[in-house]
């Protein structure tokens, strides 16, 4: 058998950091060096380990796998979205791990029919598959093509670490420019076809600055047009849905702002709209009624749960004075809004549930109408809508049982149609299975939404194995839908929960002030109480229940590993954000300033620096019984760097007891693990076989 890797701490120097009056003495600390052999052979011992200690999963491992992609169209296409004078879509081929994009020209407003087999008239325009050759991984960033459909603007990203390439492509000729811009922010926005906007970052990979990029010329030539000292804000640029404006939106965690600058006046100066004031927050659209063009504005001027306004596009000088739409409420939390020429789509959430409603401009304002739907679950929103003078809405559907569905619904009869399901192959039937949602009292009176997911014949008669998935972080909601995945999991006899805890966004703004800063451990415990339920109800027992969560909800796995080991047979952790307090107090690394508003600044604020002490998973370990632990992380993660859980799980070895601590760490990967579809299927049947055998016992 492989020997576990053990951290050579003699052999190393302690870091000892202090704070406030308090020392912590980290001995792992010398894996940070990415650079140093020695941390790159203890990686890599480490994953020779798992692979030893995880071998007899290998059958198991290999069926999940099969399952997943047995029930897959390899070859398949997406519902093409018109823009301009085509209708552009992706294409996937059976074999291959990467998309094509691909158009053909439009016609008419019906769009073409989705078909396994080539359109009359189908253009490649990038191929995903050709870009990818000879890397072990890759990413695809912007893919943005002038109005006019001459030149697409994309970027690539062949290391995980999120720096992309810029490149630029006549797709008249088929030609790819000298054009290269390296080193950037994702994203690219078109105005004409002589100019394209992007994002460059600083030195802590924070997109700081917008820059103008003129077709043909050198990036030395490029104009930096706005830049953003504060540390705290990021820095995104846009359009308006109605191609008329460029938007600069700038944000933190707590504040935003927004420039604009017309559309057919490029090289003209971004002007502001609204000073930002801090903890107020905003984002705009343009709409035209009665031929007036017209702002529509959700802030939270007025409220947490924001608010939609609108004034003409002279008129915005103060939030408090807009014509509101829909007003503040405390049970509905407006999440944003799509204008179009002939109406308005608003995405909200009421209940625990993500929300869409429809209003018509013509004639004027008139009362928005929700779209209604059979299912409790359900998660709904505005789809691929690239055109602003289109008489229909294309929107999404899915939900724990009904796969992902593509809906067009025309705004003046309200009729739907659907245009696309997701096929799952092997003979799937949603009545096989059944979603509901519980309420848990937790330990403070607060009631936690739980979604319950299993086969409709599963015995409750005796305690089930359970997987107990949360996340609870940035007013993130984990929402319902649709996984090919999670089959192999009920199939297997196993029921899923999902703990909406709070620092998550389901329940509104509240929801998520309740679960961050100074009350973070709320999301800990709110995981622990619901847990607790389920052992109680008789659902699971603590020996058939498993835990996950991946990146903040990483930092919920070791947070609860700690508080309650006693309550789960097994932990996965995926990229686990597992040494917070050691990465907030580093302002240098990606990522860390802007979170100050998200954890507390424990540089500066003794009381913060103490809190997360408190709970912070590695500074937390303790000579106890600890369930079996797997933490996956990747190299070139700049999110969640890799040296947190591959620390986490060496103080694991060196102090707890009880479980079994494996790492496992993707060499050629970022935040979102390997790419490609099959080694991201692979990846996932490796999780989840693990997991399987954890409560099941199962090893095929």
């Amino acid at each position: 058998m492989t020997e576990r890797a053990t951290p050579p701490t003699a052999k190393k120097i302690p870091f000892v950091r202090s704070h406030h009056g308090k020392e912590f003495i980290d001995n792992y600390e010398w894996l940070r060096d990415k650079e140093s052999p020695e941390t790159i052979a203890y990686l890599e011992a480490e994953n020779s380990y798992t692979a030893a200690r995880t071998a007899h999963l290998g059958e198991l491992q290999e069926h999940v796998f099969q399952e997943i992609k047995g029930r897959v169209k390899e070859t398949d296409m997406s519902v093409p979205a018109r823009s301009g004078d085509w209708w552009y879509f992706v294409r996937t081929e059976e074999g291959k791990s990467y998309s094509l994009s691909c158009r053909v020209p439009a016609q008419d407003w019906n769009p073409p029919e989705v078909t396994a087999e080539p359109l009359p008239g189908e253009q490649v325009i990038l191929d995903s598959n050709a870009l990818a050759e000879g890397h072990e991984f890759f990413a695809l960033g912007a893919g943005s093509v002038t109005l006019s459909g001459r030149y697409l603007a994309y970027s690539t990203d062949v290391e995980g670490d999120e720096r992309y390439t810029l490149r630029i492509k006549d797709l008249e000729t088929g030609e790819l420019l000298g054009d290269e811009i390296p080193g950037i922010a994702a994203g690219a926005v078109w105005a004409g076809e002589d100019y394209v906007f992007y994002q460059r970052v600083d030195v802590a990979w924070r997109p700081d600055s917008v820059w103008r990029h003129r077709v043909g010329t050198p990036a030395s030539e490029d104009v930096q047009v706005f830049h953003e000292p504060d540390a705290r804000f990021w820095v995104g640029v846009d359009s308006t849905r109605s191609e008329k404006y460029l938007l600069i939106e700038l944000g933190s965690k707590t504040t935003s702002e927004c420039w604009v600058l017309e559309m057919d006046n490029p090289t003209g100066e971004f002007r502001c709209l609204v000073p930002r004031q801090e903890h107020v927050e905003y984002g705009v659209d343009h709409a035209v009624v009665a031929g007036e063009d017209r702002w529509l504005v959700v802030h939270n001027a007025s409220g947490p749960n924001f608010e939609l306004g609108e004034c003409g596009v002279d008129e915005l000088s103060a939030l408090d004075k807009l014509n509101v739409l829909i007003p503040h409420r405390d049970d509905v939390r407006i999440e944003g809004v799509d204008p179009f020429a002939t109406h308005i789509a608003v995405g909200y959430r009421s209940g625990g549930i993500g929300r869409l409603a429809l209003m018509k401009l013509d004639p004027g304002y008139t009362a928005f109408t929700e779209l209604e739907f059979p299912e409790e679950l359900y998660s709904v929103g505005a789809g691929n809508n690239p055109e602003w003078k289109t008489p229909r809405l294309r929107y999404t559907y899915t939900s724990f049982i009904s796969p992902a569905s593509v809906y067009e619904l025309d705004v003046q009869t309200n009729e739907r149609t659907l245009l696309k399901r997701q096929e799952v192959l092997g003979g799937y039937d949603p009545s096989e299975y059944t979603a509901s949602r519980v309420w848990v009292t937790a330990r403070d009176g607060v009631e936690v939404p739980v979604s319950l997911v299993h086969r409709v014949d599963l015995d409750f008669e005796e305690p089930r194995p359970t997987l107990l998935y949360g996340y609870g972080s940035y007013e993130t909601p984990i929402d319902p839908s649709f996984s090919v995945a999670r089959l192999s999991m009920l199939d297997r006899g196993m029921l899923f929960a999902i703990a909406h805890v709070r620092g998550g966004g389901e329940m509104g703004r509240n929801w998520y002030d309740t679960g961050k800063m100074l009350a973070k451990k709320n999301t800990f415990t709110d995981f622990i109480d619901v847990a607790d339920y389920l052992i109680e109800r008789g659902f699971t027992v603590p020996h058939l229940l498993a835990a996950n969560g991946g990146s903040a909800g990483g930092l919920l796995m070791g947070a609860v590993a700690n508080m309650a080991p006693d309550r789960f047979r097994a932990v996965a952790a995926i990229v686990p954000f597992v040494d917070p307090l050691t990465s907030i107090l580093m302002p240098e690394l990606p990522l860390t300033v802007v979170e100050w508003d998200e954890w507390g600044n424990p540089l500066e604020n003794p009381e913060v620096y103490h809190y997360m002490a408190s709970y912070a998973p590695y500074e937390n370990v303790e000579a106890k019984e600890y369930p079996n632990i797997l933490a996956v992380t990747s190299l070139n993660d700049t999110r969640v760097l890799y040296v947190e859980p591959a620390k986490w799980i060496a103080a694991l070895r060196n102090q707890a007891t009880g479980g079994e601590f494996l790492l496992k760490t993707e060499m050629a990967a970022g935040h979102g693990g390997v790419s490609g579809r099959y080694d991201q299927w692979r990846q996932t049947a490796f999780e989840f076989a693990w997991i399987i055998h954890q409560v099941t016992g199962l090893t095929s």
